[in-house]
């Protein structure tokens, strides 16, 4: 293979998911920052989509590898030997959350979160109806793309998984769709792939409040929203809302592959029998990974990280206008900058790329700019990315008459 570069080698063997990948080949990361092999430096303005929300390879998660590695790695399918990861994570994670949510379920990602809530929801109702929204996403396997708010990615795919009904978002008419049918609501606390948008606080108590009344199941992705994000350690927090499931993944690792449902011991009973093993994966809650997520949940917990978000939040809002920015909307550490057009935001975020800060746009807002660094940035480094984003701006429309 003399001669041929890893980049050749990049397109050539690893299945590709887009005509025009970031493409920077990684050396190493540490806090907030990435270094290439040449030795450029970025700033990681995305944190692996919402994946590293306590920095880049933290000494107590990287022990917690360690550590675990040594003693073991992989020694059964899921659920049948007792892993001292999997059980600490699982009780450090529901003491937590709300006396409802006590039983977890650990996967390999948050995909695979949502396929297992989606199992649940219709083991415990014994229904098969359920409603979704529109500009969700939710995982991109068979199930969770059954329920992403997109023709545009469902299309290529179909059949997909019948009776699921998508809604607008913050919209009365999911209310009325709520029925003795309707096994589960599944919805985002707080949207992230539409462009960070918020729920009206008195509508999501509605929706808590009809699926109760209709026997539906409330599920709630916090795979983006969740250990800090928005400003509390779960988005639900900041609204006088408890779901019936939860799903957790991304931050949930530390930076390994794990995700998560979360539910009531008396529901999440019901995948023990008829059928037994009524939901089942080798690798998931891999003691390695649990090892990192926990680690990782203490050094944020043991912080004063979620503490400074607001603060954060309102100085990264007070630097970051700019006359071609046409909205900003923001929740904690988590914000979008609207351009003008889908092109003229892909302009921008390349030209950020190229001026070493790491950011990209959203599936169903491709008009706007991602902001979600680690919670550990500090406000000196938002004069940085301010600079950075407004000079890519100014570049990209000296360059060009986007702006038109």
């Amino acid at each position: 293979m003399s001669g041929i570069s890893n980049r050749q080698l990049f397109l050539s063997h690893v299945a590709q998911t887009s005509p025009a990948p970031i493409g920077i080949e990684m050396a190493r990361a540490e806090g907030i920052h990435l270094w290439d092999v040449n030795g450029k430096q970025y700033v990681d303005l995305i944190s692996g989509f919402s994946v590293c929300n306590i920095g880049h390879s933290h000494p107590a998660v990287i022990k917690a590898v360690q550590e675990q590695t040594e003693a073991y790695m992989h020694v059964i399918v899921y659920g049948e030997f007792v892993q001292s990861p999997q059980v600490r994570y699982a009780k450090l994670l529901t003491d937590h959350l709300p006396s409802s949510l006590n039983c977890v379920y650990f996967t390999n990602s948050g995909a695979e979160a949502t396929e297992g809530a989606m199992k649940l929801a219709k083991r415990v109702t014994g229904r098969t109806n359920m409603i979704a929204f529109n500009n969700a996403y939710h995982g991109s396997t068979q199930g969770a793309l059954s329920v992403m708010g997109g023709e545009y990615w469902r299309n290529a795919f179909r059949p997909l998984l019948p009776g699921i009904g998508h809604y607008d978002y913050n919209s009365d008419e999911v209310l009325d769709a709520i029925d003795e049918t309707t096994a589960c609501v599944l919805m985002e606390p707080v949207q992230a792939e539409s462009g960070i948008l918020a729920p009206e606080a008195k509508w999501l108590e509605a929706v808590r409040k009809k699926c109760t009344e209709k026997g539906a199941l409330l599920i709630f992705d916090e795979i983006q929203a969740g250990f800090g994000r928005t400003g509390s350690l779960w988005a639900f927090e900041q609204y006088d809302v408890v779901p019936d499931i939860l799903l957790l993944g991304k931050a949930l690792g530390g930076g390994m592959p794990l995700g998560a449902f979360i539910a009531d011991h008396a529901l999440m009973n019901q995948l023990t029998s008829e059928p037994v093993l009524g939901h089942i994966t080798t690798f998931g809650g891999h003691p390695v990974c649990c090892a990192a997520g926990m680690a990782a949940f203490k050094v944020l917990l043991e912080s004063n990280m979620i503490g400074d978000i607001k603060e954060k939040q309102q100085l990264l809002l007070n630097s970051i206008a700019h006359p071609a920015i046409r909205e900003i909307r923001s929740k904690g550490l988590w914000m979008s900058l609207q351009f003008a057009t889908p092109e003229l935001n892909q302009a921008i975020v390349h030209r950020c790329v190229q001026n070493g800060l790491v950011t990209d746009w959203f599936l169903f807002a491709p008009d706007r700019l991602r902001i979600a660094p680690p919670l550990i940035i500090t406000s000196e480094a938002f004069a940085e990315i301010c600079s950075v984003i407004h000079r890519s701006i100014e570049e990209v429309l000296d360059k060009t008459d986007m702006h038109q």
